[in-house]
């Protein structure tokens, strides 16, 4: 019944005398699982005792109301709480009769994103109701980061590899010509060996030819004389 009648104060927008009730941010913006404070302000007199405020907090997301928290005559009702918002709504007695309303929302989730409404009763000053907008994003993913590298080491390491990679291919190519070239070195060394050698008998030969006449005519030589 005590819901039913604060609801119905709330959608008519009743508002008596010079009560005033304000949000001390429009909006809120926070990811999932975080915690936040969401703060509503009100006028109230210095004889303003605990018993005399109502007040009824809910949450109208997606065409549904949540209740959050209701207070009738400073005494708080739990039983008309959602029970998705079981033990994780919290508020602060000791400053409500100061005006001011805080609400203490923890382990937020996605689907708590939506308008909270407070509307407040003060006796005998009247009752008012301000909203404000709280967005609720999906915590980001953290992927375990490897600590980064300092970029000397790293340059060192790529000039020992480029070092290595044009050694290996200097020494391929090193082995690859000898192992070609030195037999065909070993091969002309010798041919030119020979060569030369049998041009220089057939020289030899010439000139003792020239020389060194035959025995033939060495004789003809002694009849003519």
């Amino acid at each position: 019944m005590v819901f039913l009648i604060l609801l119905l104060l709330f959608l008519t927008s009743c508002v008596s005398g010079t009560f005033v009730v304000n949000v001390a941010q429009t909006s809120y913006q926070a990811e999932e699982n975080q915690n936040i404070t969401l703060e509503w302000t009100f006028s109230t007199r210095t004889d303003t005792s605990l018993s005399s405020i109502s007040t009824l907090c809910f949450l109208y997301a997606e065409t549904r109301l949540h209740v959050l928290f209701n207070l009738n005559e400073g005494v708080e009702s739990p039983e008309s709480q959602d029970p998705e918002f079981a033990g994780r709504v919290q508020w602060d007695k000791d400053i409500l009769t100061e005006g001011r309303l805080t609400l203490h929302v923890s382990r937020l989730r996605t689907n708590d994103s939506g308008f909270y409404v407070c509307d407040i009763l003060v006796r005998p000053d009247g009752t008012n109701s301000r909203r404000c907008w709280l967005n609720v994003t999906a915590a980001k993913e953290l992927k375990p980061q490897r600590p980064p590298e300092s970029p000397q080491p790293q340059s060192l390491r790529r000039l020992w590899l480029i070092v290595g990679v044009s050694a290996a291919v200097l020494v391929f190519f090193v082995v690859s010509i000898w192992k070609v070239c030195i037999p065909r070195y070993k091969r002309r060394t010798y041919n030119a060996a020979a060569a030369i050698q049998m041009v220089s008998s057939s020289e030899e030969q010439t000139i003792r030819t020239y020389i060194s006449p035959s025995e033939s005519e060495h004789k003809v030589r002694l009849s003519n004389i």
